[in-house]
């Protein structure tokens, strides 16, 4: 097939011209795998070759998974999507939001006006925020001493919330809450949760918060692009013993994992013969759960971890359950309606139950929004709707 070839030479030519280090790309129907390619290096520092099995930190690619075990909670009655989240998190209870800060730059507080619920903290309404698009945010972290998310330390989820519920979608920590959730009403560790209900059902055997000594000998490298464009490998890893699991960021696993993931909401819950989530469940995920809100741009508060987000200016940009929901065709062809999002280190994926396609593409490169991962994302995702319209046309 012509977009396959189309694809390959993308991918390959942006690896050998060390535009990224090294990529994974995936994309299938609800029933088939129709592309699968793996170029460049795990990692420039060792210059290991990338292979289909490698194995990367997803980051916020973990979100669509933590807050689909929170529907399967859902549905039996043990989370409510609109009951005060307080109730299943006591931290939660009695939300504060930040007014700013004082002349000494101690910050200032109000209760919130509303209780957060777990619908709020699924399409990141609930108020909070990330630091790293949220200079405020910033200055909170450093005057008291607050750990930062990724050190998954339970410390580091005494934040205040921006905003109050239900008012404005802003990007945040929340869907680690979601995961505490998780955990209170069922009553296992996160990890464990997912193992036994998504990840074992659906055949996802590389995917954990925990590297295990498999995985590691797949893992690849971490890269950071400096001011001048080049890539240099550097140090990277979550820790591997951490306090919480961090149900927003926290997971590692391969394209093909994932893959699996994003064909059982293309099957409408269905994956690998079980029926993981009711067909209304995931019907549900995927509508617009913000009303009249949108999602806007993302501005840069910490350089290192990433760019300004702008994903398809102009378009207007809902929220489902977790996933960010495009209102009109995408230039690559994504139909109207579907569902996508990303992770950190640039990793993505988009589900479009309208053409019944979906993708996964690896990379590990910070900061996040990266031109040139970006620019290899749409190369595939361009590249897979061109063979779908090919074989329509034949």
């Amino acid at each position: 097939m012509q977009s396959k070839a189309q694809i390959d030479q993308a991918l390959r030519q942006m690896s050998d011209a060390k535009d990224i280090p090294g990529v994974v790309a995936i994309a299938a129907t609800g029933k088939d795998v129709i592309y699968q390619g793996a170029f460049g290096k795990r990692d420039l520092g060792t210059g290991v070759d990338m292979t289909p099995d490698s194995v990367f930190w997803i980051a916020s690619m973990t979100k669509a998974i933590t807050s689909a075990g929170a529907m399967q909670l859902v549905e039996q009655g043990k989370l409510s999507l609109d009951d005060p989240i307080g109730k299943v998190l006591p931290d939660l209870a009695a939300p504060q939001v930040l007014e700013g800060f004082d002349a000494d730059g101690n910050p200032k507080l109000r209760a919130a006006t509303k209780p957060i619920t777990l619908r709020h903290l699924m399409t990141h309404t609930a108020g909070f925020c990330y630091d790293m698009w949220n200079g405020d945010m910033v200055k909170y972290l450093e005057k008291t001493g607050t750990p930062g998310i990724t050190s998954c330390q339970n410390a580091a989820l005494k934040t205040p919330i921006m905003t109050d519920p239900g008012t404005r979608w802003e990007y945040g920590t929340n869907i680690d809450f979601v995961g505490k959730a998780v955990e209170a009403a069922s009553g296992k560790r996160l990890g464990d949760y997912l193992r036994e209900n998504m990840f074992k059902p659906l055949g996802m055997d590389d995917t954990a918060f925990k590297i295990g000594d498999a995985q590691r000998k797949r893992l690849v490298g971490m890269h950071a692009r400096g001011e001048d464009g080049a890539l240099q490998p550097i140090p990277f890893e979550l820790e591997q013993n951490p306090e919480f699991e961090m149900g927003g960021g926290g997971l590692y696993g391969t394209a093909a994992d994932y893959l699996k993931f994003t064909q059982m909401i293309l099957n409408k819950g269905r994956g690998n013969g079980a029926q993981l989530l009711k067909p209304e469940t995931v019907a549900m995920m995927g509508q617009n759960h913000i009303g009249d809100l949108s999602m806007g741009k993302m501005t840069s508060a910490v350089a290192f971890a990433t760019n300004d987000v702008d994903l398809y200016p102009g378009m207007v940009k809902k929220w489902g359950l977790s996933f960010l929901i495009n209102t009109a065709q995408t230039p690559e062809g994504r139909s109207p309606g579907s569902l996508a999002w990303a992770g950190l280190a640039n990793t993505y994926y988009w589900i479009d139950p309208a053409r019944d396609v979906t993708g996964v593409i690896l990379m590990q490169v910070l900061p996040f929004a990266d031109p040139k991962c970006l620019a290899a994302f749409a190369a595939f995702e361009a590249g897979v709707y061109a063979g779908l319209d090919a074989k329509r046309a034949a």
